[in-house]
């Protein structure tokens, strides 16, 4: 677990793991890679213009509630998206199959889940 940490800072390391895939394949897992990114800074954005902007809402502290949740939800998916590149680009270079992710899914629950939250908040 460490070591796969410890390549997160020095991806050189990544480079001595099996042989070198098609370049076009790690240029695709860059390209996910980035996409994760964006996806977190935009749930920390959001975060920040819930705490900045929205009004007070009946429920008390469900507002901040809300923005920590989802800048909390944005920096995990920051470090998800570094760890399942090198997951991905490991996986290349030794030609096995590429780690399965549970994220996805469970990002989309929190959404759902964050935007019934959010509805009730609003509504009541």
């Amino acid at each position: 677990m460490l070591r796969l940490i410890r390549m997160w800072f020095f991806p050189r390391d990544v480079l001595d793991v099996g042989t070198t895939p098609d370049y076009r394949f790690s240029l695709a897992n860059e390209r996910t890679f980035l996409a994760w990114i964006r996806t977190g800074l935009a749930l920390v954005g959001g975060g920040l213009a819930v705490a900045q902007f929205l009004p007070p809402l009946a429920v008390p502290h469900l507002r901040e509630i809300f923005a920590l949740g989802l800048i909390l939800v944005g920096a995990a998916c920051a470090l998800r998206a570094v760890d399942h590149w090198v997951r991905c680009e490991i996986a290349m270079r030794k030609g096995r199959p590429l780690p399965a992710s549970r994220f996805p899914a469970i990002l989309a629950l929190l959404v759902v889940a964050g935007s019934i939250l959010l509805f009730i908040g609003l509504v009541v």
